[in-house]
């Protein structure tokens, strides 16, 4: 579905980041993989390349909060694959703490990583779609996003900041023939979950219609059909892929 593309993908090294960029390279797309520390970046390169040692993959480690770090990666990117057809913006910190906890440096810092992050990658992956006539972006939000949460408020402010931007750039950016849209995931078994006993995970599946949590190839699938030119006349959209668990 994605031969002959080009993706970025932030936060690319574990749960839902990783399955997007390994299922993005069984389809076809070559994939610059970002992460927050080197360290991880490489781990999650030796784990493809045990799947399949001929994957077209890199891994980079820039701050996503830095603007003229993120605007080289893109350049860089494309210096090696020749363009940039897909991004994925999916890095992203999480907290609950009550209001009367919550730090204002740590609610400045969620935002920094959540949202100016993702404006960072939209802003400089931009310029070399239009160029080259058109592309996907899509943003990682959440649930939360549109029912909020009882603690944490950090979190669910910055993605409906996330949601905010994806739909007012499929506005600006849809003449160029890019898309923008988001993924809207619910509680889905990230490494965080499966450290959970089962009586808490039995309790957090509970609510959810389909009576279990997602599964991070499930919200992959998403990312990609998104990605793909299945989705050609798909933009401005907030994907909500959570077992309809709030409604």
């Amino acid at each position: 579905m994605l031969k002959g593309k080009v993706a970025v993908v932030t936060g690319g090294t574990r749960g839902i980041g990783f399955s997007v960029v390994e299922l993005f390279l069984k389809n076809g797309a070559s994939v610059a993989l970002l992460g927050s520390r080197q360290e991880t970046v490489d781990k999650a390169l030796a784990k493809l390349r045990a799947i399949n040692p001929d994957y077209p993959v890199i891994g980079m480690a820039p701050d996503l909060t830095d603007y003229a770090a993120v605007e080289a990666t893109m350049a860089a990117v494309k210096e090696k694959f020749g363009r940039i057809d897909i991004l994925v913006n999916n890095a992203g910190i999480s907290a609950r703490d009550p209001l009367l906890q919550y730090k204002p440096e740590d609610f400045e810092h969620i935002m920094d990583v959540n949202v100016t992050a993702v404006f960072n990658g939209c802003r400089a992956v931009a310029p070399i779609m239009k160029e080259q006539g058109g592309g996907s972006i899509i943003n990682t939000s959440s649930m939360v996003s549109i029912y909020g949460q009882p603690a944490g408020v950090g979190y669910p402010t910055s993605k409906f900041a996330v949601n905010g931007l994806t739909k007012s750039l499929a506005r600006e950016l849809g003449r160029s023939n890019i898309r923008v849209n988001a993924v809207a995931p619910g509680v889905t078994r990230t490494d965080m979950l499966v450290a959970l006993p089962k009586e808490v995970l039995d309790r957090v599946s509970a609510p959810i219609p389909l009576g279990r949590v997602g599964e991070p190839e499930e919200v992959a699938n998403c990312f990609l059909f998104l990605a793909s030119d299945m989705a050609s006349y798909v933009t401005g959209e907030i994907l909500s892929v959570d077992g309809a668990a709030q409604t």
